[in-house]
């Protein structure tokens, strides 16, 4: 076992760099007593550990790393973001594909939302992307019964307190007004538990569906209902930028040890976004896909926000050209 507490990596982290589990659930698996290096059980994720040491997890050993991955789930409506449920519901890992890697979900959205869900193979990658320092801007589009003003949402911008709970700077749009509902984009940077709903709730609205249509650069797009795509290494790679996928501990340069025949992340089509298709009533098609070619997010509302940036830049839709 590594001596110098100085040397190495945590454990709960080259844990979670082999797709093993989470940070956090392996501190818990430490905690349990699953664990072991070089053959002795250990009680503390206060550890270092090198390559030289041997990890096993409840009598196996660990497995080698895996090139960090990333792939973009539409989260259909009724399905739970977790990997079991005390309450027998439903799972999105039950209903992923069975050869996939060993997937971690970057933040959740819960049982009622739909929309775009990341998930990781990579625990320090989920862990980087979580993080309110992390600030990639997450997008969506909003159906609430009620009725509000541009003005009050504009009230949002400086953040708002909510049942002794404060959140952060609020993008929000009133794109639609109907007779009983309203059409919102709402845009936010934290994340934090149903927030979206608490914030609406406290305007006096009622949130019937909500769609996430984007998380920093990466959009729903034409992904449709149930369906996964990865995003290529080269891609993820420049998204990412060197100082974000330092602090993730990301490794592009390992081996793919699972892989199966997966979609390739596709650009978005505008004029048939889910949610504009939701607005208007309209039925879901499933697009036709050009290969497995991969169009990079344009710079401006879906690229990579700076890794420093902590308020939503203004202005208005990027402009369209060849890349």
């Amino acid at each position: 076992m590594a001596q110098n507490q100085h040397e190495g990596e945590r454990i709960a982290k080259v844990m979670a760099r082999a797709g093993l589990c989470s940070r956090r659930e392996a501190e818990a698996w430490i905690a349990a007593g699953r664990v072991a290096v070089n053959g002795e059980k250990i009680a503390s994720p206060a550890l270092n550990v090198t390559p030289a040491d041997k990890i096993a997890v409840d009598g196996k050993p660990l497995p080698g790393a895996e090139r960090t991955r990333l792939f973009l789930y539409h989260k259909p409506r009724g399905l739970v973001t977790t990997t079991s449920d005390p309450q027998g519901r439903p799972t999105i890992f039950g209903a992923l594909p069975q050869d996939l890697p060993r997937l971690i979900s970057v933040g959740r959205l819960d049982l009622s939302t739909e929309g775009l869900l990341l998930l990781t193979n990579d625990g320090g990658l989920a862990r980087a992307l979580e993080l309110p320092a992390t600030g990639w801007l997450r997008r969506y589009r909003v159906r609430a019964h009620g009725k509000v003003t541009q003005v009050e949402l504009d009230g949002l911008r400086g953040g708002v307190t909510v049942d002794g709970v404060d959140y952060g700077p609020i993008e929000a749009t009133l794109d639609r007004e109907q007779p009983s509902n309203v059409w919102i984009t709402f845009a936010i940077r934290e994340g934090k538990n149903r927030e979206v709903r608490n914030v609406l709730r406290h305007l006096g609205l009622h949130v019937a569906r909500l769609i996430r249509v984007s998380f920093g650069p990466f959009q729903l797009g034409e992904l449709a209902d149930g369906e996964i795509a990865e995003v290529p290494t080269r891609v993820l790679r420049d998204q990412l930028g060197e100082k974000l996928a330092r602090l993730a501990g990301a490794d592009f340069s390992a081996p793919i040890v699972h892989q199966r025949k997966v979609a390739v992340a596709a650009a978005p089509v505008p004029s048939r976004n889910p949610a504009k298709q939701a607005e208007r009533g309209e039925k879901r098609e499933k697009p036709a896909r050009e290969g497995n070619k991969f169009q990079r997010p344009r710079r401006g509302e879906g690229a990579r926000p700076s890794f420093d940036e902590r308020a939503p830049k203004r202005g208005g839709r990027p402009q369209r050209g060849k890349r």
